[in-house]
């Protein structure tokens, strides 16, 4: 005799849901593209990060960015920020560029790419997704720890080397 799967009890409402889903056809959630500010990455990817001298209304990256990162591009790239944007811009997927440049606002041209960002002790390696557009590198790279603190130690007071029985 084939032993049939007890579900146990479920709620009236559990089993209508499960019966409504069904009939709809809904497995699961489907994931939508990721658009910035109503531009997909690969369009993003393909415009200018200033706008054109010749003075079309093509869109460019500094128009769409929040307005601290754009009044910091506005005032131009640091030489060692230009530096890093040609070696991301280089470098294959797989490779880890390392870098800094905690202020660097992260542009389009860096989805995807892995980045080393020091913290002050250590590098923090970083995959840049499309989410973190317009936001900057030292942000996802924390430069403090908790403590960890232990039990009383040897140089402790006597007050303080009390443990309570209780």
């Amino acid at each position: 005799m084939a032993r049939r799967k007890n579900k146990g009890f479920r709620k009236p409402k559990a089993v209508r849901r499960a019966t409504r889903k069904r009939k709809m056809g809904v497995a699961e959630r489907r994931k939508r593209e990721f658009t910035y500010r109503g531009y997909k990455i690969a369009e993003l990817q393909q415009m200018p990060l200033y706008p054109p001298e010749d003075g079309s209304d093509q869109v460019s990256i500094i128009e769409l960015v929040p307005s601290r990162v754009r009044r910091s591009l506005d005032r131009g790239l640091p030489r060692e920020c230009e530096h890093f944007l040609n070696r991301i811009s280089e470098a294959d997927a797989g490779k880890t560029i390392r870098t800094h440049r905690r202020d660097m606002p992260i542009l389009p041209v860096m989805v995807g790419k892995t980045v080393g960002v020091y913290n002050g002790r250590d590098f923090v390696n970083i995959e840049i997704q499309p989410e973190m557009l317009g936001h900057y590198l030292g942000e996802f790279a924390g430069t403090r720890r908790k403590p960890v603190h232990t039990g009383p130690g040897v140089g402790a007071t006597r007050s303080s080397k009390h443990v309570a029985l209780k």
